[in-house]
């Protein structure tokens, strides 16, 4: 498996999702993911499946300090005190402390600089070993990295050949963090994709297996969701071929305003508008 540098530390670059998986579904397919070589697994506490991940870690037999877990503080936790009890929660469901904890969408309320001061208290506490963001834009990016004392080793977001997010991953790079992909196969949408299958062709390789390469080749972390054994392996397939540099190009060259799939930020932000991939 490769990892992905950031803030002095090694995140395996392919994760294993579990978003809408049933706790039941969670345990099996974690135990599954790791058996066949995932190291990486993510969850959330809104997910409810935080208990079956844990499990699953267990019964996969992968040593503890193999697997790298990451989960999220859902948001009508974020004041100083629901956070840490959350985190607490969040840890107990698991059976183990999470890698990473990620605040899981920006709000307005409380002011960020409440909820990062608690988020980095979790963290003291012995809650989670590091900590991080999801679905922040840039410029909010930029504001919770200088109100926080621990680096925020990555901000999670939706990233797939259909969505730019140039921005963020040049932010990303100058805070010395790193981005993590959500939905990177745009949910289904790049197994019809022509210039995808075209590439697939050429390497052998389906449209989830290109797509992802292309991932994790920008030195972004993906976190491709299954409930499927063999979809599982196939997503794995991904590190005994590399794209070119005009496959790469091609690929950002699908990016379109419409791209984004899961727009559920506060209206009081704004994403970074990024008119091209490249």
């Amino acid at each position: 498996m490769q990892t992905i540098r950031t803030a002095d530390m090694e995140i395996p670059a392919l994760g294993f999702g579990t978003y809408q998986l049933e706790p039941a579904d969670a345990r099996r397919m974690v135990a599954e993911a790791l058996r066949i070589g995932y190291r990486h697994v993510d969850t959330a506490y809104i997910y409810n499946n935080e208990e079956g991940v844990g499990q699953g870690i267990g019964d996969s037999g992968v040593a503890r300090d193999d697997v790298f877990l990451t989960t999220k503080i859902w948001v009508t936790n974020f004041r100083d005190g629901d956070l840490q009890r959350q985190a607490e929660e969040s840890a107990e469901r698991l059976g183990q402390v999470p890698d990473l904890l990620l605040l899981h969408w920006p709000k307005p309320e409380p002011a960020l600089e409440e909820t990062i001061k608690a988020l980095n208290d979790a963290r003291a506490r012995g809650f989670a070993k590091n900590i991080g963001l999801s679905n922040f834009p840039s410029a909010l990016f930029r504001e919770a990295a200088a109100l926080s004392g621990a680096p925020l080793v990555t901000n999670q977001i939706e990233y797939h050949p259909y969505l730019s997010q140039k921005t963020l991953i040049e932010t990303a790079r100058e805070l010395g963090s790193s981005i993590t992909a959500w939905s990177p196969l745009a949910q289904g949408k790049i197994a019809d994709d022509a210039v995808i299958a075209e590439i697939g062709e050429a390497h052998s390789k389906t449209p989830g297996q290109v797509t992802l390469r292309w991932i994790v080749q920008q030195g972004v972390i993906a976190i491709p969701k299954t409930a499927s054994e063999r979809r599982a392996a196939e997503n794995l397939d991904i590190f005994d071929f590399e794209l070119t540099a005009d496959e790469m190009a091609r690929i950002h060259g699908l990016a379109h305003p419409g791209g984004r799939i899961g727009d559920w930020i506060d209206p009081a932000f704004e994403w970074d508008q990024d008119t091209s991939q490249q």
